[in-house]
C-alpha cells in the first residue's frame, strides 16, 4: 500500500476511533457502523482522485459531493431526483429532520433513541468530521491539525454526557489520532528513501526504518515517546485537578456542569450546585397561591427514575398534548384526604427551562406556548424550543394528607411498578445496603424504614450540609459520601432513594425548587438558589410521597416526622428545629389563609390573583461575555491570515526602505501562486516576476526599480536614498492582482500563502530558546568537569 493510501485508511480509522465516543448517547449502535460505511465510500472517492490527478480542492469538492449523495440515498431517498441525486425537496427534508433531531436531543437525557433526526445529526457529523481529517490529512499532507476535528467530536460527546465520558472512549480517540500521527510520519520518512537501513533497505519498506541493531531510528522512537507522554498527561491531569472532578453528580446525565444559573432540560440537575454556589442569588419565579400552608409548596420540575449505581436520568417516555384535565395520579385512593388549591406563576425572561415547574401532583394547568405532557412522571415539557422564559401560568394542585397510620398500613405497590422502581444495578457497593439495613433495623413496614432513613441523614446520622462537596464519581460514590458524611441536596436524595431501593421500596429523585419566601403583597419569590432535589417514595393509596433527608433546607412534611417513643418527653425523639424555606407569620384571629396571601389589608380572598412578574435581573453578564468571544473567536481566527498581512504590508511600506519593500514584493508574488526562489538574485528574481506574473508596462518597471534599489542597498559602499519605492511596490501589487483569476485574488486576500513566515519566526524563536536552555544545561556540569 502506498503512503498516500495507508495515511487515507488511518485517517478513517481516527475519526471512527472518535465517533466511538458518542456511542453512549444513543440506545443502538447501527449508526456507526452506517456511518464508517459511508466515511469509507467518500475515503475512496478520496483516494481515486488523488491518484488521477486533479487539483485538492476538487478532490475535497468530489468528496463533498458523494457523500451529499449518500446521505441523500439512506435519509431523503423519496424526494431525490432518480432516488439519489439532492433536490430542493431534499434539503427541506435534511432540515426537517435535523429540527427534529435538535429537538429530540432537548428532551431525551442520555441514552436517547435513534431517531432519525438524531441519526441524521451523528451520521452525517461523523461523515463531516471524516472529510475534514481526509483533507487535513491526506489531501493537504498536515495531519496534525486534524486533530483539531476529531477533538470537537469527542468534546461534544464529553459536553453532551454532562462531562462523565467514560475514560474508555477518550483512549480510543486518542489511539486513533496517533495512528494517524505515525503514519504521517512514516510517509514523511519514506519520501527520504534509505534511512540506515543497511543495503536491504528500501524507501518505505520496514527495513528503511530499522537501525543496524535492529531498533527504531531515533525520529520514530522520539513521535512514540511524545505520543505516550501526551495521552499520559491528558489521562492523568483530569484525575489530579479538583476542577476537573464531577463529584457524585459527574457521571452520566445528572453531572456538574456549566450551567449558567439555569438547569438544563436534558440533564436538570447540570447547574445545581453552581446555582447554590452563586455569591449573587436572583428571583426566577414568582407566585400566588390560595394553599392553606405554603410551607410544603414545592415547585417540581421533574423527577429522575433511573438508577445505574452512579447516576439517577430520567426515563425515556412519550408525551402527548397536555389535557384539559390532567388524570388523578397513580397510587392516590379516594380515601387519602386531598385539597385542590390554585396557584398562578410567573417566571422571570432570564430563566429559560424546558421543563415547568409546578405544585405536585398538578390536576390541571393553563399555559399559552407549545407545552407537551409526560403522563407517567406527570411533568409538562416545551416542544419546539417552548421555555419558561416570560411565560405566566396557572396550576391547579392536589395537597395530600396521608395520616402515619395509612401510609404504615399501606399494601405492597403493584408489581410492575415495584420491579420498575426497586431496580439497582450489582455493581451498587454492598455497604449501601448494609448502612440501610443497619439503620432501618426493627422497622416493621416501608414508612417506618422510610422515615428512619430520612431522620438519620437529617439530624441523627452526624451529616453535614455543604455545597462546595465533591465526592467524587463512580460506583463507590455514594459509599464514599456515607462515609464522609458531607454533602447538599443531590447527595441526600440520591443515597436515600438508592438505599431505599435496596430495601424494596419504591423510590424515585425529584428536581425542582423550595416554596421560596413571602414578597408582599401575597406574592411569594423563588430564587435560584431555591433549587432542591428530594426522594419521592411510593405508597399504595397514596402514590409518590415526599421526604426531605436534606439537613437545614426545605421541610419535613407532617406525616413524615417521626413518632415519639413511649415513655419519653414529647418532643425528646424529634429532630432538631428546621428553618421553613417559607418563614411563618401568625395570622390574626379573623384570618383564615395562609400568611403568604395576607396582604396589608387581609386575605385577599380564596381564589389566587394573578402574581405579578418577578423582577427579572437580566441576562448574566458572564454567559453574554463568554458568548461575545466564542462569536469573536468565529468570526476573527478565519480572517486573522488576513489581517496579519495587511499589517505586515503597512508596516513594510512605512519606511520605503529598498530590503523591507522587496520583502512585500516577493510575498505578494507568493500570495498570487509565484513562490519564492531564495537561490536568484534580486534582478533575475524582477525578470522572474515580469515574465511569470505576467508584468507589463509600468509594473515591469516598478519592479526593475526596486530590484536595482535592493542590489544598490546591499552591495554599493554608500547607497544613495531612493524615493518612490513605496508607490512601486504598490504599482507592483496591481499588476500581479491584475493578472491573476478571480480565485487566485481571493485565496491571496483571505488566506495569503507568506502568511507560513509566522510559522517560520516561531520555530527559529522556539529554536532559539531550546539552544539557550541546552547552553544553560550544560554549562554546570562543564564547570564540574
Amino acid at each position: 500500500m502506498s503512503g498516500g493510501g495507508r495515511l487515507a485508511v488511518c485517517a478513517l480509522i481516527a475519526t471512527v476511533a472518535a465517533a466511538c465516543s458518542l456511542l453512549p448517547l444513543v440506545g443502538e449502535v447501527g449508526w456507526i457502523v452506517q456511518a464508517a460505511l459511508l466515511l469509507a465510500v467518500v475515503t475512496g472517492v478520496g483516494a481515486v482522485a488523488r491518484r488521477v490527478p486533479v487539483a485538492r480542492p476538487l478532490t475535497v469538492a468530489s468528496q463533498v459531493a458523494v457523500g451529499l449523495v449518500l446521505l441523500t440515498v439512506v435519509f431523503a431517498r423519496e424526494q431525490a431526483v432518480a432516488g439519489g441525486l439532492p433536490s430542493p425537496g431534499v434539503f427541506r427534508r435534511f432540515g426537517a429532520l435535523l429540527e427534529a433531531g435538535v429537538q429530540d436531543v432537548g428532551q431525551y437525557a442520555p441514552p436517547a433513541p435513534a431517531t432519525d433526526g438524531i441519526r441524521l445529526m451523528l451520521v452525517g457529523g461523523v461523515l463531516l468530521i471524516g472529510l475534514a481529517v481526509d483533507a487535513l490529512a491526506v489531501t493537504f499532507r498536515s495531519a496534525a491539525p486534524a486533530g483539531l476535528p476529531l477533538l470537537a467530536l469527542y468534546s461534544v460527546a464529553a459536553g453532551l454526557s454532562g462531562g462523565g465520558a467514560d475514560w474508555l472512549w477518550f483512549l480510543v480517540a486518542a489511539a486513533g489520532y496517533l495512528v494517524l500521527l505515525l503514519a504521517e510520519g512514516r510517509d514523511r520518512l519514506a519520501q527520504w528513501g534509505r534511512v540506515f537501513g543497511g543495503p536491504r533497505a528500501r524507501p518505505g519498506g520496514s527495513a528503511a526504518f530499522g537501525s543496524p541493531d535492529g531498533s527504531a531510528p531515533a525520529p520514530l522512537r522520539t513521535g512514540r515517546r511524545i505520543g505516550a507522554l501526551a495521552l499520559g498527561i491528558a489521562l492523568v491531569v483530569p484525575g489530579v485537578l479538583p476542577s476537573l472532578d464531577g463529584g457524585l453528580l459527574g457521571s452520566g446525565g445528572t453531572g456538574e456542569g456549566e450551567g449558567g444559573g439555569t438547569i438544563s432540560a436534558v440533564n436538570p440537575l447540570v447547574s445545581l450546585k453552581e446555582n447554590l454556589n452563586q455569591q449573587e442569588d436572583r428571583e426566577v419565579l414568582r407566585y400566588r397561591t390560595n394553599a392553606p400552608d405554603g410551607s410544603g409548596l414545592y415547585l417540581r420540575l421533574v423527577s429522575l427514575d433511573q438508577f445505574d449505581g452512579t447516576s439517577w436520568r430520567t426515563s425515556v417516555r412519550g408525551v402527548e398534548d397536555v389535557p384539559e384535565r390532567l388524570p388523578r395520579p397513580t397510587g392516590l385512593s379516594e380515601r387519602t384526604g386531598t385539597t385542590e388549591i390554585s396557584t398562578n406563576v410567573s417566571a422571570a425572561g432570564s430563566y429559560e427551562q424546558k421543563w415547568l415547574p409546578m405544585p405536585y401532583p398538578a390536576t390541571d394547568v393553563e399555559i399559552e406556548g407549545r407545552w407537551r405532557y409526560e403522563p407517567v412522571g406527570r411533568m409538562v415539557v416545551g416542544d419546539d424550543g417552548q421555555t419558561t422564559s416570560g411565560a405566566q401560568y396557572s396550576v391547579n394542585s392536589l395537597v395530600v394528607r396521608p395520616t402515619p397510620e395509612q401510609l404504615a398500613a399501606a399494601p405492597a405497590a403493584p408489581g410492575a411498578l415495584l420491579r420498575e422502581y426497586t431496580r439497582v444495578p450489582d455493581s451498587l457497593p454492598r455497604d449501601v445496603k448494609a448502612t440501610a439495613l443497619q439503620v432501618t433495623a426493627g422497622a416493621e413496614n416501608d414508612y417506618e424504614r422510610a422515615v428512619r432513613l430520612q431522620d438519620w441523614f437529617a439530624s441523627k446520622g452526624g451529616f453535614t450540609y455543604d455545597t462546595t462537596v465533591s465526592s467524587g464519581t463512580g460506583v463507590t460514590a455514594i459509599s464514599r459520601f456515607l462515609k464522609d458524611k458531607e454533602g447538599f441536596c443531590v447527595h441526600f436524595s440520591f443515597a436515600m432513594a438508592a438505599m431505599a431501593r435496596t430495601l424494596n421500596v419504591p423510590a424515585r429523585v425529584a428536581v425542582g425548587f423550595m416554596p421560596g419566601t413571602p414578597a408582599g403583597g401575597g406574592t411569594v419569590s423563588v430564587s435560584i438558589k431555591d433549587a432542591h432535589a428530594w426522594p419521592e417514595l411510593y405508597f399504595e393509596g397514596v402514590g409518590w410521597t415526599r421526604f426531605e433527608p436534606t439537613p437545614s433546607r426545605g421541610s419535613i412534611p407532617d406525616y413524615a416526622f417521626p413518632e415519639t417513643p413511649a415513655g419519653e418527653e414529647p418532643g425528646a425523639a424529634e429532630p432538631t428545629a428546621r428553618p421553613s424555606a417559607v418563614p411563618s407569620a401568625e395570622p390574626s384571629p379573623q384570618d383564615s389563609c395562609a400568611p403568604q396571601m395576607a396582604g396589608p389589608e387581609g386575605c385577599a380572598g380564596p381564589a389566587p390573583q394573578g402574581a405579578e412578574p418577578p423582577a427579572d435581573a437580566g441576562v448574566a453578564l458572564g454567559p453574554v461575555l463568554l458568548a461575545a468571544a466564542g462569536v469573536a473567536a468565529v468570526v476573527v481566527l478565519p480572517l486573522t491570515p488576513m489581517l496579519w498581512r495587511r499589517r505586515a504590508r503597512a508596516r513594510r511600506l512605512r519606511g520605503g526602505r529598498p530590503l523591507a519593500v522587496w520583502e512585500e514584493v516577493v510575498d505578494t508574488a507568493w500570495d498570487h501562486g509565484i513562490p519564492p526562489d531564495e537561490s536568484l538574485t534580486p534582478r533575475r528574481t524582477a525578470e522572474r516576476l515580469v515574465r511569470t506574473g505576467p508584468l507589463e508596462g509600468a509594473a515591469a518597471e516598478a519592479v526593475h526599480r526596486i530590484a536595482g534599489a535592493v542590489e544598490e542597498a546591499l552591495y554599493a559602499p554608500a547607497p544613495r536614498p531612493v524615493d518612490g519605492l513605496a508607490r512601486d511596490a504598490a504599482r507592483v501589487r496591481a499588476g500581479i492582482v491584475a493578472a491573476g483569476g478571480r480565485g487566485v485574488r481571493l485565496r491571496a486576500l483571505l488566506a495569503p500563502r507568506s502568511a507560513a513566515r509566522v510559522a517560520w519566526a516561531l520555530s527559529r524563536r522556539r529554536a532559539a530558546v531550546a539552544a539557550r536552555w541546552g547552553a544553560l544545561l550544560r554549562r554546570p556540569s562543564r564547570q564540574q568537569g
